[in-house]
């Protein structure tokens, strides 16, 4: 007999949630499921399936996100600053969801120029042809500086068209600036950082019942990034000088919890901590005297 699906509760209030397609899509996915979010995707389908009936998410590329959301087709969602700003969009930023890895760093969107390039500052752009996905955003960024230039838009491969002399220079996006040099380019200067943000239509940020909806979701997410890269500890061991030894090992995000076992004379600590330092203490602990040493992963970490 085949099993029943079992059917989410109707309800009578929806958010509607824009979510990144393209390189940000399953960071994005990894990200909302660590929060407690049970979200799939069928195949060739912009729709994914939540097991939240308050919410309809929907797929976009994220650089149409903050125009939906200014528009008011979607309540919320989750995109770059570099867009909010592209589009020029009077939106709430409500969050920033910054993380070292899996696609939630702070970038950069910099001048480049071929290193044999005279261009040394942004005025040496003056009169130059300049290729970016950034339209909007370089020309602001120019005219801020009194340049006039030609900007186009470009619609990919934007750093082989400097390098083939197409034009003079680009307006790329960056993390290190490894790319840019390794295809002979050299950065002349920062346009714009961004970062990824969730953000509100402002109509739906009167809404209380879409504001709160808005916000708990962004402490979960919030939280679900705090998480990443660390894990819990629990331990046992004997009070009096073996306990300080421990605690003199242990870093923490405060100060490790300590209580006392039914077992006189034991106590249990634990704590939070960043997982490579987990790695390179358990055995320290353990010859400190810690025994039933536990390291468990954490899906969120709320403040």
């Amino acid at each position: 007999m085949a099993k029943k699906t079992k059917k989410l509760p109707v309800s009578s209030q929806v958010l509607k949630l824009g979510l990144p397609k393209g390189s940000l899509q399953d960071s994005t996915l990894e990200l909302l499921r660590n929060a407690g979010y049970q979200i799939s995707i069928r195949s060739r389908s912009y729709f994914p399936a939540v097991d939240d009936a308050e919410l309809e998410p929907v797929l976009l590329r994220a650089q149409e996100v903050p125009r939906y959301v200014q528009e008011g087709v979607l309540d919320c969602g989750l995109t770059g600053e570099d867009w909010v700003q592209e589009c020029g969009v009077d939106v709430v930023r409500v969050a920033d969801l910054i993380y070292a890895k899996q696609g939630f760093t702070k970038v950069r969107w910099v001048v480049a120029v071929p290193g044999a390039s005279s261009i040394k500052s942004v005025k040496g752009l003056q009169g130059k042809r300049i290729a970016t996905e950034l339209a909007g955003v370089t020309k602001k960024y120019l005219r801020k500086h009194s340049v006039n230039a030609d900007v186009e838009f470009s619609w990919g491969a934007t750093e082989a068209k400097v390098s083939a002399g197409l034009v003079d220079a680009i307006v790329e996006l960056t993390e290190t600036g490894a790319s840019l040099r390794a295809n002979g380019l050299r950065i002349v200067d920062t346009v714009l950082e961004s970062n990824t943000k969730l953000i509100a239509n402002k109509q739906a940020w009167k809404d209380s019942w879409k504001r709160k909806k808005v916000e708990r979701m962004a402490l979960m997410l919030q939280g679900a990034i705090n998480a990443r890269g660390k894990v819990g500890l629990k331990l046992n061991v004997r009070t009096g000088k073996g306990l300080e030894k421990v605690l003199g090992l242990l870093p923490s995000l405060r100060n490790p919890t300590v209580s006392s076992l039914a077992q006189p004379g034991w106590a249990a600590v634990e704590t939070v901590l960043e997982e490579i330092i987990a790695r390179q203490i358990i055995p320290q602990l353990k010859e400190a005297g810690a025994e039933g040493i536990i390291e468990y992963p954490l899906n969120k970490l709320i403040d």
